[in-house]
């Protein structure tokens, strides 16, 4: 029987990836067989970003791309993009970010009527989580579960509300089947993803993040849960205190920041300020002296002059995060900061960009630097070069020559890091 081949392209954030995944799995469980994008398929799907101007472009590039390898292919777009700018795109399939679970039905729908399908659906109206649940991840040592989609915070800068509707959070009891599934079949790690994590369970009664974790961590033969993403004013005091007494709970957070000057967190519509989310991170690092802290920042910013910017990078210093995911201001249209004024020249912005990588490079080495010598426990991954790596619970991946197999668990002492911010390590001990 002839199998279909389809190409998958994911744009964007952990969530895309998860919903990609998910395709795949309908797909494969549906007949068809999955190929790498950059080869000859009878279907492309492109899983598209919008979280900025450069994200649009580079989804309309991966668009012409899969045209242009197979001009008589099926194109199918979905995800972000295409939920707010569907009427500039040309493909035989349009979804957004409803109806992926959908995905089989309107390939069988097109072939049989060869009529394009649109599907763009006012999320605004949306209440119900759309569940997807996944039995196979390429990387068999971790696995992601979606447990929320959504975002009621209207950041100024932020198109993402628009993109992907308010907040709805899986129910727990979904999310608890889902994970124990997976362990039972061998995942050691377990990454929780959302779009606003940390507003899981707002829209379900008497249920919200801290009380989801607090169940999950009673899972029999769960070694580790990560969180994708986290706001710092999200981290509860019943969170830090299960940080404490888990260590099931992965020793690294990535708290979005955004800026390090008080007059733009609030043109941006953040809601904390500086003195706020230092005391927090002090009472995070102290539960841990080795707690990996890793942020997001936006430079550039409208009104962000030389002060401000002076002012995020002091504050950049104090806090000392491992690492930092800048991204200059994209205005993007229908959002508050589009219309502002004292917007920043693209040439400023990617000189600023150029000096908060420099920092995050240097403060990157100075974090991993001081653990040389010292023996941290890690899973075993084996990547698709053949690259050996440990991957901490700190977030550290440690390179070793050994031949391991992946999903054992190790104790590897950190021997030494390289100009490139590589870390290196030998295998002290092998627990399974």
């Amino acid at each position: 029987m002839f199998k279909m081949k389809v190409g998958i392209c994911t744009l964007g954030c952990k969530v895309n990836i998860y919903e990609s995944e998910y395709v795949e799995d309908l797909l494969r469980e549906s007949g068809y067989e999955i190929v790498p994008f950059d080869t000859i398929a009878d279907i492309y799907i492109i899983n598209t970003c919008s979280v900025t101007n450069e994200s649009d472009k580079k989804s309309r590039k991966m668009i012409n791309q899969a045209k242009r390898r197979n001009n008589n292919a099926i194109i199918i777009v979905m995800g972000c993009y295409s939920q707010v700018k569907s009427r500039e795109i040309d493909a035989d399939i349009i979804l957004g970010n409803k109806d992926k679970s959908k995905i089989v039905e309107y390939i069988e729908e097109y072939l049989a009527s060869q009529k394009n399908i649109t599907k763009i659906y006012d999320l605004g109206k949306i209440q119900e989580f759309e569940d997807m649940e996944i039995n196979h991840f390429e990387n068999h040592t971790r696995a992601f579960v979606k447990i929320q989609d959504g975002c009621n915070a209207f950041c100024s800068y932020c198109i993402i509300p628009y993109t992907r509707g308010p907040v709805r959070s899986k129910k727990p009891e979904d999310v608890i089947r889902e994970v124990t599934n997976l362990v039972n079949k061998g995942y050691q790690e377990i990454v929780l993803t959302g779009i606003h994590t940390g507003r899981y369970g707002i829209d379900l009664e008497d249920m919200n993040l801290e009380k989801l974790l607090k169940r999950l961590v009673e899972i029999p033969n769960l070694y580790r849960i990560r969180l994708s993403s986290i706001e710092i004013n999200e981290i509860t005091d019943g969170i830090m205190d299960l940080i404490k007494n888990s260590k099931i709970i992965a020793r690294h957070f990535h708290i979005p920041l955004q800026s390090g000057s008080d007059k733009i967190l609030k043109l941006m519509n953040r809601r904390y300020d500086l003195d706020y989310f230092k005391e927090q991170i002090k009472k995070i690092r102290s539960i841990d002296k080795d707690i990996s802290i890793t942020t997001d920042l936006i430079v550039g910013f409208p009104g962000e002059g030389d002060q401000e910017f002076e002012e995020t990078i002091n504050t950049l210093k104090e806090l000392e995060f491992t690492k930092i995911h800048t991204f200059p201001y994209s205005a993007r249209v229908g959002t508050p900061a589009s219309t502002m004024d004292n917007q920043v020249n693209g040439v400023v912005k990617k000189e600023r960009v150029r000096q908060v990588l420099d920092l995050s490079k240097t403060q990157e080495y100075n974090f991993y630097s001081k653990f040389i010598g010292s023996t941290f426990e890690g899973i075993v991954e084996v990547h698709k070069d053949g690259k050996v790596i440990v991957l901490t619970s700190n977030y550290i991946p440690v390179i070793v020559s050994n031949q391991l197999e992946s999903n054992q668990i190790i104790q590897v002492k950190i021997t030494k890091i390289d100009n490139n911010n590589q870390i290196y390590g030998k295998v002290i001990d092998k627990y399974s």
